[in-house]
Parts: C-alpha cells; sequence; structure tokens
C-alpha cells in the first residue's frame, strides 16, 4: 500500500481581532524550545502570518486524521503563547498587509516577482503519495493531469480576499497561478523530458532553483513521491483527509494504467486551465467539467466520474466507502468556502468569520 503524507499551511490570527498576525518566528522559537519532535515538523512560509506542518508518511487514513487533529492542536498551543490562534483559511477573509520573512531566497522572490509575491498569503494543502521510480511517478504525472481540478474544488475553501467576497470558491488557486510556473502542465512521456523541462525552466533565469517548479503536480525534490499541489488548506481535518485518499487513488490508478500500457489522455494544458478555473470558480455549487469529455456537466457526475475511475484501487486500501461517505456528504452540505459563506450570511462581521473558523480547525482537538 502506497504511503501518503500531507503538508498543511495555516493561518495565524490574532485570538483577539481576528486578523492575520506576523507570529511565526515567535510561534517556531516555542515548539523549538520543547526539543521534541515539534520542531522538526512546523516550518516556516513566505509570510510571517503562517505556519505549515507536515504528517509522516502513513498508509492507514484514520491514522493521518488523528497525525492532523493533532498538528492542529500542537500548533494552536504554540500559538497561544503569542496572543494568537490558527485558522485553516486559504486566505485572509479580511484586509492584510503581509510580513514577509527575511532572508535571501525571500528576499530574491520580493525583487523578481514583485506584487504577486506580496499577495501570497494564501494556504494550501500538499498531497505527497509515494512512488517506486522517477520513470513511475512521471507516468503517474501524465495521467493524474484530467482529474486534479476536482481536488481543488472539493477542497475550496477561500471565497473571500482582502475584505469582500470574491465570487470564487478557491480564490487562493486563483492568486496562486499568478506564479509563472504555475497549474497545469503538459504531457512529459518520461522522466528525462520531465527534468529537462524543469531544468530548462529554471534556466531561463525566471525562477531560482527547481523548489519554484509549482505544477500542480510534480516530483518532489525532497522525497520518493508524486507531490499534489492543487488544493486549498481545508477547514476541517476530515476534507484533508478525503482529498489524500482520493489522491493516493488517483496515482495507484495511474500506476496500475501505466503497467498496463494504457496511454495518458491527450487533452491540452490549455483545456486543463478551463477546467481549473471552472472548479475555483464554482466549487461544490457546480456546475464543473467532465473529466472525461471537458464538457460543462453537474458537480454530481464529475464526481460520479471520478469515483469510477479510482474505485479499484479505493476497494483494494478499504477506503471506498469512506470515500463515497466523504463525497456525499460535501455535495450535501458544502464544503468550507461554503461555511464561511454561511457564517457570513448569519450577520457576522468578517473578523468574527476568521474567529470561527479558527473554533473549527481545531475543535475536535479540544473536544476529545
Amino acid at each position: 500500500m502506497r504511503t501518503v503524507g500531507v503538508e498543511e499551511e495555516l493561518m495565524l490570527v490574532n485570538a483577539r481581532t481576528g486578523e492575520p498576525f506576523a507570529v511565526s518566528s515567535a510561534v517556531l522559537a516555542s515548539a523549538a524550545l520543547r526539543g521534541d519532535e515539534a520542531g522538526e515538523v512546523f516550518e516556516k512560509e513566505l509570510h510571517q502570518e503562517q505556519l505549515e506542518f507536515s504528517t509522516q508518511p502513513l498508509t492507514d487514513m484514520a491514522e493521518m486524521r488523528k497525525e492532523i487533529v493533532r498538528w492542529r492542536g500542537e500548533a494552536l498551543r504554540y500559538a497561544r503563547e503569542s496572543d494568537a490562534v490558527v485558522a485553516a483559511l486559504a486566505t485572509s477573509p479580511v484586509p492584510v498587509e503581509p510580513s514577509r520573512h527575511r532572508g535571501e531566497r525571500y528576499r530574491w522572490m520580493a525583487e523578481q516577482f514583485a506584487l504577486t509575491t506580496k499577495e501570497q498569503l494564501t494556504c494550501g494543502c500538499h498531497v505527497h503519495v509515494a512512488v517506486d521510480s522517477d520513470e513511475e511517478g512521471v507516468a503517474v504525472l501524465d495521467r493524474i493531469r484530467p482529474w486534479l481540478y476536482l481536488l481543488n474544488a472539493l477542497s475550496a475553501n477561500s471565497p473571500f480576499w482582502q475584505g469582500e467576497d470574491s465570487g470564487y470558491s478557491s480564490y487562493r488557486s486563483r492568486v496562486w497561478n499568478r506564479w509563472p510556473s504555475a497549474g497545469p502542465y503538459e504531457l512529459f512521456g518520461s522522466p528525462d523530458v520531465y527534468h529537462q523541462q524543469v531544468e530548462a525552466m529554471v534556466e531561463t533565469g525566471v525562477l531560482r532553483d527547481p523548489g519554484m517548479i509549482y505544477f500542480d503536480a510534480r516530483l518532489s525534490a525532497n522525497y520518493p513521491t508524486v507531490e499534489i499541489r492543487v488544493a486549498d488548506v481545508c477547514l476541517e481535518a476530515d476534507t484533508t483527509v478525503l482529498i489524500a485518499t482520493l489522491a493516493r487513488g488517483l496515482v495507484e490508478t495511474a500506476a496500475r494504467a501505466w503497467r498496463k500500457g494504457e496511454p495518458p489522455a491527450p487533452v491540452s494544458a490549455g483545456l486543463l486551465r478551463l477546467a481549473s478555473w471552472r472548479a475555483a470558480r464554482s466549487g461544490l455549487r457546480g456546475p464543473l467539467l467532465h473529466p472525461l469529455t471537458l464538457k460543462e456537466t453537474s458537480v454530481e457526475a464529475a464526481y460520479e466520474a471520478l469515483l469510477d475511475h479510482v474505485e479499484e484501487a479505493l476497494a483494494d486500501t478499504g477506503d471506498l466507502d469512506d470515500a463515497r461517505k466523504g463525497i456525499a456528504a460535501h455535495l450535501a452540505h458544502g464544503g468550507g468556502a461554503d461555511r464561511q459563506r454561511a457564517l457570513r450570511e448569519e450577520g457576522l462581521d468578517l473578523h468574527e468569520v476568521v474567529k470561527a473558523c479558527a473554533r473549527i480547525t481545531t475543535a475536535t482537538e479540544e473536544t476529545e
């Protein structure tokens, strides 16, 4: 069974006001002083208002949920020492002027990309799924392309931007795609072509290093994994687990197809960009593009196609029933973006929406 690891980026916000709070250095210092694994689990991101953690590689999704709940709770504990809380929000609903971390890399990014760098107070969820080799990994990348935007729609958790309703369910993905290397990619065909493409992109001078290859999915530079990077950070841990479950199902299904000699779908990156835009705009409200035809369809039809596609792989790992139930619940009740808008419609101002979302982020940890 393939292992899965999850990276979550959380927003640090003032516990009293709900405004993004530039205290990540203090939070990281508190974690490091503990002298335990927390000092290695938590990492800084581009801006001081962000905090990232990574789970261990795991095979069991129940254990994955426990890990996510645990580290969200630990993040909250350290944040409270700086009068902050953590919120699994993919963008800040309230206006903010982010505070960039110091360091040569971040300084270079600010000089190179200007306003785009300043705008990137965005929080994503990255899923690492183990592969046996670069050959298998690139074969997987080629075959999961037409399905990835459905993970973005399912995770969509960023309807608000700088104090306004953006009209999107995942506005984070639109902001993220301002990076010149981000978004859907063309077919590679082989590891040599993949690595040549990465090298050529870095050699343009536009990118500092291979770490700035921000494809929707890529070979990890640090682990023997395919890293799927399309999801918003999810408001609830259960949604993160659902995204990880489907990501592993997609990788395993793609690897099996490759071993059988089945070619990848020859869909262009241009069409996939349109499908990604539609997913970000609509989220779970629909419509979406159908992953097999790339024609407009209902949300129900799009996710029925996804479940049919990964059914065998999920059945083999024992995750099929949970995936079906998880998708059905999201289609019936909405996701993070819908939850945020519902809070706003209840009469909460955006600062109160943030604080409510902070409570949701760690509710399970505090009540168990």
